[in-house]
């Protein structure tokens, strides 16, 4: 693992990690030829050498960062979430929607 995204999760409570560390297990296994770093201060994963997705953890929620395409052709699956033009907010009070996650990855793959 990343140091510096080690260093983020280890910095929320034992819940958070839990679920950072399940959304980015995720991620790996479910995209070959990831990168693991830090960008704009988050967990980043890159893809031939472009930024991918990021993530991160915050106090109430998991931020999602798959960029604006995903977000805009999901949008009526996202509502329930919080979500803006390029993130999603999944509550730390749920379970993570991995096959929603998993329909995001499947659009970031095909563009």
């Amino acid at each position: 693992m990343h140091p510096e995204v080690e260093a983020h999760i280890q910095s929320f409570p034992k819940e958070t990690q839990e679920k950072l560390l399940a959304l980015r297990s995720f991620l790996m296994n479910s995209v070959e030829g990831l990168e693991e770093t830090k960008n704009y201060g988050i967990p980043t994963f890159k893809r031939n050498g472009k930024n991918f997705i990021h993530y991160a953890g915050y106090a109430k929620h998991i931020g999602f960062y798959p960029g604006a395409g995903p977000i805009k052709e999901l949008s009526e699956e996202l509502k329930g979430y919080t979500f803006a033009k390029g993130s999603i907010q999944f509550p730390l009070t749920k379970e993570l929607p991995f096959d929603l996650i998993q329909k995001i990855i499947d659009l970031k793959l095909k563009a």
